[in-house]
């Protein structure tokens, strides 16, 4: 078999070694579902991104993203915002002018991407996430702060699953001291995930250190085989989109998410809502190149 390459590009960074780091492989056509997971399984990034040619009509490439634990992941977050920032600056588009405006196939959906630029300079990406459903609430408080290593006045009520692709539990804390306090069980809270019809949970609160954001995060995912998430796009889309629902944001404009704070990788997340369509935006750096020999 050739060398196979691949590439780590930064999301949600404007510096080399921040934000949410990405592995993407390009032209991963022929290559078998079991290797694809294999591949995401030596890379051991919270994802790793395959493209491959569109099967859908209007699309411009087919994206199928892996966590190293073998699950497969569909939402429109840092693991399609990359691989379009490395396609773009790769030249695999071509010329960029100022600004394209394409579709991507993920899972089992065409939906828009927009290259951003300015006399062929690449400047942001733009991906338009699923329509937002609200789904369920969870109905045990007290079980989830159990859950996230929290006292129950830690949580306010109303946490709920919403969707932009990927179904994320919305739980929001007291304070962002009580967000930097979580010790999740990870047994427990998968449970509690599975309860709510849930994939992550994303514990956020409302008094971000950087006073032009709308909210401060942090990023669980059990079900999936990721402890915690630097940066979350698929979480952060619905996050926005219910922030504004309550009123809490404006309907329209654009809603910042702070996150990784945590983990030293400090990211922050853009996410332009209008007329219901929530919209991820973000921009990238590419810090490695390499190759498989199999």
């Amino acid at each position: 078999m050739p060398a196979i390459p691949f590439h780590l590009v930064d999301v949600f960074a404007d510096e080399p070694l921040a934000g949410n780091p990405l592995a993407v492989v390009p032209d991963a056509n022929g290559l078998d579902e079991t290797l694809l997971r294999r591949i995401a399984r030596e890379l051991n990034q919270s994802e790793t991104t395959f493209l491959l040619d569109p099967a859908m009509p209007g699309a411009a490439a087919r994206l199928r993203s892996f966590t190293p634990a073998g699950a497969e992941v569909s939402g429109a977050g840092h693991n399609s915002l990359g691989a379009w920032w490395w396609l773009a600056e790769s030249g695999w588009l071509g010329p960029l002018g100022d600004g394209l405006a394409l579709a991507q196939e993920l899972g089992g959906r065409v939906l828009p991407v927009a290259i951003e630029a300015q006399a062929g300079r690449l400047l942001s990406i733009g991906l338009t996430q699923g329509e937002p459903q609200a789904l369920a609430e969870h109905s045990d408080p007290a079980a989830l702060a159990a859950a996230l290593g929290l006292g129950r006045d830690d949580l306010l009520p109303g946490a709920r699953v919403v969707s932009t692709g990927a179904a994320h539990l919305m739980v929001q804390a007291r304070d962002r001291a009580a967000v930097a306090g979580a010790n999740p069980d990870a047994s427990r809270l998968l449970a509690q995930l599975r309860r709510a019809g849930a994939q992550g949970c994303y514990l956020y609160s409302l008094d971000p250190i950087d006073p032009s954001a709308a909210a401060h995060a942090r990023f669980f995912n059990p079900t999936v085989g990721l402890w915690e998430d630097p940066a979350t796009g698929s979480a952060a889309g619905p996050l926005a989109w219910l922030l504004a629902e309550r009123g809490l944001v404006p309907s329209s404009g654009e809603v910042a998410i702070e996150q990784g704070h945590s983990l030293g990788r400090p990211s922050r997340i853009a996410v332009r809502l209008q007329d219901g369509r929530v919209e991820l935006r973000g921009r990238c750096v590419t810090v490695a190149d390499g190759a498989f020999h199999l």
